[in-house]
């Protein structure tokens, strides 16, 4: 079903409708939402339609989609108000298995206002501040929040530190807490299980981080987060997929600021590889290097095999063993 910009929500009926006339006081329970007139960059028309199901706004004209990530604005099934406030406020922060109590706990808030806004009277301030610090304590009252609290900490700052999307956090999170439930962390480092969390969420969602540059963006020794891998993998039972030689490919052209050219005839190559099923049981990034190398050489771009395999992260010996093979394989000129 499909609604213009201007509407109406009917909350005591649960409904949606559209608002063509202009008098708003015959029905006390609907609450009008407006928005910025939206133009269309094609054709400059205005009439426009908001489909609520896909999440997008569409010419009626052109039929371009001018965007398509618009924001709920209709309100909560049910609102508690108070006398004094006038407006209808949405609900707070959703849950997130990221936090250490899902955001499911309250906060004593640092004002010195009540709910309805008048100031607490003097008397009342230093049992107010006794509260609000008993209410942090309590919150990690046991061994486990407060595991999970310095996890979690740690886990926003590679957040930022790795580039990780939201998605990659909850898996992490929900992979972390499963750890924890079955004992694993204990008698291990926190910040070692939970890097080796972070480095299978990245290999069941696609997302190309390698051991090694987890290793030292965290600053953990890439044997101990291997080995807490290991342990979470048979533990947990967990299917690691393998990774996507394209993927890697696509890494290491990168990081060896290579033209489109070369890549396209990489991926190529890669397909031929992979058809003929020459890429089993090989290390993808070594094999990702050596179809890249293969490449250059191709098409004319310079690059040493010391370059390529400092890219890749593979040693020159394991570079040119692949090459040999798949010279032969392939039978390259």
């Amino acid at each position: 079903m499909l609604f213009v910009n201007r509407m109406g929500v009917d909350i005591a009926l649960k409904k949606i409708f559209i608002d063509t006339s202009k008098d708003h006081k015959n029905n006390d329970n609907a609450v009008f939402i407006f928005q910025k007139p939206v133009v269309c960059s094609i054709c400059k028309s205005n009439n426009v339609i908001t489909d609520p199901e896909a999440a997008e706004i569409v010419c009626s004209k052109c039929g371009m989609v001018i965007s398509d990530k618009i924001q709920e604005t209709r309100q909560e099934s049910r609102t508690f108000l108070t006398n004094e406030a006038e407006d209808r406020g949405r609900t707070g922060m959703p849950t997130s298995l990221a936090l250490s109590d899902m955001g499911l706990s309250t906060v004593i808030a640092r004002s010195d206002k009540d709910a309805s806004g008048y100031e607490i009277k003097p008397s009342m301030l230093s049992t107010m501040h006794r509260l609000r610090m008993w209410d942090f304590r309590t919150q990690a009252r046991t061994s486990t929040h407060r595991n999970l609290r310095f996890a979690f900490n740690e886990l926003h700052t590679l957040k930022d530190k790795l580039g990780l999307p939201d998605t990659i956090i909850e898996k992490t999170a929900y992979i972390y807490r499963k750890a924890q439930a079955r004992r694993l962390v204990r008698g291990r480092s926190i910040s070692a299980v939970l890097t080796a969390a972070i480095y299978i969420s990245c290999r069941e969602l696609g997302i190309q981080r390698s051991l090694d540059d987890i290793a030292i963006i965290s600053n953990i020794k890439r044997k101990s987060i291997a080995k807490c891998y290991r342990l979470l993998i048979y533990e947990l039972d967990i299917q690691i997929p393998t990774l996507d030689p394209m993927k890697c490919i696509v890494k290491v052209a990168n990081k060896a600021v290579l033209n489109e050219k070369t890549k396209r005839h990489a991926i190529d190559v890669m397909k031929n590889v992979t058809k003929k099923e020459i890429s089993a049981g090989k290390n993808p990034m070594g094999l990702a290097a050596t179809v890249v190398y293969i490449s250059c050489i191709k098409t004319g771009e310079h690059r040493t095999q010391k370059d390529i395999a400092e890219a890749a992260g593979i040693t020159d010996v394991t570079l040119r063993n692949r090459f040999k093979d798949l010279k032969d394989k392939l039978q390259l000129n």
